[in-house]
């Protein structure tokens, strides 16, 4: 008889995120793993990805993938830290290709540059299935957010990135480029043709005041409760809303920082002569721009 499955979820609170260690036995995957940043300062620190790791190590599992839901645009990815501590590949869907394209050229890095070509281990595709020792986990691609998003189904649980959140919060936006409201309405639709017991882990959640954070939501409660996106919600209403809503949305925190790390799977920019990284803010200058 198989061993139980055990998800230990991670909560990461400067940015909301949830990351997930998930064995069954010594067999285990890491999922969306975060770097430590603070803006303010510059000051990047592995505490997070240190505390997931001793949990593994505590327990003598073997990690054997570290499994992306997509480019984050909101917090920093450990993945290459934990693939140095671990030896366990990264891989993300095969979408990154278009992510990286896009912000290529607004980080002065070539399309062929291999910090991008060989940022990851493996680009997964919708149907591929993963097999990680006693783990079996099924690829569903779910883009709408972005155009890389997975989601990963282990037994009766799926781990969904953003593409939705707690009932209460709603959805993922969809004005990031390559991003499809219809396109994220399918993939929630996707979740809803699910038996009503599938448990939906977060990637994030975002508390209002006296609500206790959620990592994980059954199919059946997301279908009658989601604010922007029930059971019963049509395309055109849920286009009409999610429109509305991202168009007064601004740009999370971390967009640039998250984004020049993520897409080289995790990657800090190279050191200069005088041993010091940088991380790169495009501005975007509104005329009248005289005297700039």
């Amino acid at each position: 008889m198989n061993e139980a499955l055990h998800i230990e979820p991670f909560f990461h609170d400067a940015t909301g995120t949830w990351s997930y260690v998930v064995h069954r036995g010594i067999d285990a995957v890491v999922i969306d793993p975060v770097l430590d940043y603070d803006a303010r300062s510059g000051r990047v620190s592995t505490e997070s990805a240190r505390h997931l790791l001793a949990y593994a190590v505590e327990r003598g599992l073997t990690v054997h993938r570290i499994l992306e839901t997509h480019a984050h645009a909101d917090h920093l990815t450990s993945a290459a830290f934990v693939r140095a501590h671990t030896g366990a590949p990264v891989a993300i869907g095969h979408g990154i290709r278009s992510v990286q394209a896009h912000f290529a050229d607004m980080f002065q890095l070539a399309s062929d540059d291999p910090a991008l070509h060989d940022a990851f281990d493996a680009l997964l595709h919708d149907g591929d299935v993963i097999e990680a020792g006693a783990l079996r986990i099924e690829v569903l691609a779910t883009p709408g957010h972005t155009a890389d998003s997975l989601s990963y189904r282990i037994d009766g649980n799926v781990f969904i990135g953003d593409t939705i959140f707690a009932p209460d919060i709603g959805t993922a936006r969809c004005d990031f480029p390559g991003g499809s409201v219809e396109q994220l309405y399918a993939s929630v639709q996707r979740f809803y043709a699910m038996p009503d017991e599938t448990t939906l882990w977060l990637c994030h959640d975002y508390p209002p005041a006296g609500r206790e954070r959620r990592a994980s939501v059954s199919v059946g409660e997301q279908k009658r409760d989601n604010r922007m996106l029930d059971g019963d919600t049509s395309l055109e209403a849920f286009a009409e809303a999610r429109h509305a809503r991202d168009a007064g949305l601004p740009a999370p925190n971390l967009l640039y920082p998250s984004l020049q790390v993520n897409i080289r799977g995790g990657r800090l920019p190279q050191e200069d002569a005088h041993g010091r990284r940088h991380l790169s803010t495009p501005l975007r200058i509104e005329a009248p721009a005289e005297g700039l």
